[in-house]
């Protein structure tokens, strides 16, 4: 293999390394500018698009142990990986393979196991990192608040029944 493309691969290499996770797009028929301005989307949500040979991202799978990706290897590739919410990447490319009928997503890696172009729509459809953290938050706070709640009834009770003896006895009670 010639030096320039031994380059190539380990660039391919290192970058999935440093990725939670790698989506596999066809990019066939697509035009720079739409590249372009999906390549920009992506750098907000920490992700970067790269066009690779389906050699290389075969030699990557086999050295990462992926499960067998050979159905995704054919045709125009784009691979895109980075760190971080993976559920906002996926809402990304599903909206952009919408408004681009040329692109379609093959499919993509997440935790060594490969997803078929459905898993990914399906994984597009999940609430983000910081919801999901929140709507956790929010079911482990429930029992406490109920607890604080229960426990300051009587106090309550007690309050507002001198509250209630207090307009009595200066007769304001209606």
């Amino acid at each position: 293999m010639r030096s320039e493309k031994i380059s190539i691969l380990n660039e391919v290499i290192e970058r999935v390394k440093a990725s939670d996770f790698c989506f596999v797009l066809n990019y066939g028929g697509l035009k720079v500018t739409q590249l372009t301005t999906l390549r920009q989307e992506l750098v907000k949500l920490n992700a970067r698009a790269m066009v690779v040979k389906n050699t290389y991202l075969g030699r990557v799978a086999k050295e990462q142990g992926w499960a067998d990706i050979s159905a995704l290897l054919s045709g125009p590739t784009a691979m895109i990986t980075g760190k971080g919410d993976v559920t906002e990447v996926a809402k990304l490319l599903v909206e952009f393979v919408k408004k681009n009928d040329k692109a379609a997503i093959k499919g993509a890696t997440l935790d060594a196991a490969a997803l078929n172009a459905k898993d990914v729509e399906a994984l597009s459809k999940l609430p983000s990192k910081d919801t999901m953290r929140a709507m956790l938050l929010g079911t482990l706070m429930a029992p406490a608040t109920s607890l604080v709640r229960v426990l300051n009834a009587p106090l309550l009770n007690a309050l507002y029944a001198l509250k209630a003896y207090e307009e009595k006895k200066n007769g304001t009670a209606a």
